[in-house]
């Protein structure tokens, strides 16, 4: 009998916990940000994204995040040259975890997913050139940190995406971007 007891107890603290939220559960994210990619020659990048979330608890959000990028590696010498640009989108789900529930709000958070992967590589040298194209999904995952300040958002991911064809695909996503909904209650 006090085992029914306690589990009725917990089911009830749960569900009143569940409601007594103080953020609005759900969300929607959008934002611009700079893509830095890694390797021999790595240059500036721009994204895109969206985050739709919701919120499990006041600590704890859930999104799904839907994010554009494009970026460049160039290198350049005497005898010969390389460029690759390559187009990049992602279809992952995260979780961010908030450390307070102040206006500034910090979090740490892990994402997974889907990266489709479209790229040009341009090499020349005294004798001629080539020119190659892939295209490939790739599994990938990141680590974020951020912040968020009343409706807007800042955040630093770094996006680890397996090589193609000897091309680094990793790169670091730095976003500055707001969100609708999600506030105080």
């Amino acid at each position: 009998m006090k085992r029914i007891a306690i589990v009725c107890f917990v089911i009830a603290a749960t569900a009143v916990g569940a409601f007594a939220q103080e953020f609005n559960p759900f969300r929607v994210g959008l934002g611009l940000g700079y893509a830095s990619p890694s390797g021999k020659g790595a240059k500036a990048g721009i994204l895109y994204y969206i985050e739709p979330g919701y919120r499990v608890s006041d600590q704890i959000l859930a999104n799904l995040r839907i994010e554009g990028a494009v970026i460049a590696r160039g290198f350049a010498d005497e005898q010969s040259a390389e460029l690759d640009v390559a187009a990049l989108s992602s279809y992952t789900v995260n979780g961010q975890y908030y450390f307070n529930n102040n206006n500034f709000r910090p979090f740490a958070g892990l994402g997974l997913g889907i990266y489709s992967l479209a790229a040009v590589s341009i090499e020349a040298n005294q004798s001629g050139g080539d020119i190659s194209e892939a295209a490939t999904s790739k599994l990938g995952f990141y680590p974020r940190v951020g912040f968020d300040a009343g409706h807007f958002q800042f955040s630093l991911d770094y996006n680890i995406v397996p090589e193609t064809s000897g091309v680094k695909n990793s790169y670091l996503g730095v976003r500055l971007g707001g969100f609708i909904g999600g506030g105080r209650r």
